[in-house]
């Protein structure tokens, strides 16, 4: 599985704000009131992905640290963390937390999108229409939220991500001095 490219994600934000700056500039007066709470279910899920990268990391770095002293690692490592105390993280879940992060990146650009969308056609429009103030407020709400989430979400795949090996590290630092 490879990372999700940042690029990618702004290229998706950016393509639909343009899409819906046009859409809400030709059917503005038909929508409905955007309520200030509409994009709180993403906030939510910023926090709830911000959480669990914050605790998966934790056990994650707990295992890593009680396979290292059971190899033999340092003294001082042995008295912090005792191996068998240390509840093991199963792999599948964390591939499957992976997707998740993945996905919500991806939701996020795309809500970021949308929200600055609406953001570039209600900001120049607050002096001539009424609920341009309000759409503002919902905008902005939307577009920190859709932010809060891509960042929860890529720290959370950040956490998911599998260190190098002592072999791997091993094995690429002789076949960068054997490319010289």
């Amino acid at each position: 599985m490879t990372p999700v490219r940042r690029r990618d994600l702004a290229v998706v934000a950016v393509g639909l704000a343009l899409a819906t700056w046009l859409v809400v500039r030709s059917v503005y007066g038909d929508l409905p009131p955007l309520r200030w709470w509409l994009p709180v279910p993403l906030a939510l899920l910023a926090v709830t992905e911000g959480l669990a990268a914050r605790t998966l990391g934790a056990r994650l770095d707990a295992v890593r640290e009680a396979r290292r002293t059971a190899r033999g690692g340092a003294p001082e490592a042995a008295t912090a963390h005792r191996p068998g105390l240390v509840r093991p993280v199963e792999p599948l879940l964390v591939a499957r937390v992976a997707v998740l992060a993945q996905a919500s990146a991806y939701m996020g650009a795309v809500f970021v999108g949308v929200w600055t969308g609406v953001l570039l056609y209600v900001v120049p429009s607050l002096d001539r229409l009424d609920a341009a103030g309000d759409d503002t407020v919902t905008g902005v709400v939307g577009v920190l939220s859709s932010a809060a989430l891509v960042v929860a979400a890529l720290w959370l795949e950040h956490v998911c991500r599998v260190p190098p090996s002592r072999d791997d590290e091993g094995g690429a630092a002789a076949a960068r001095g054997a490319g010289r």
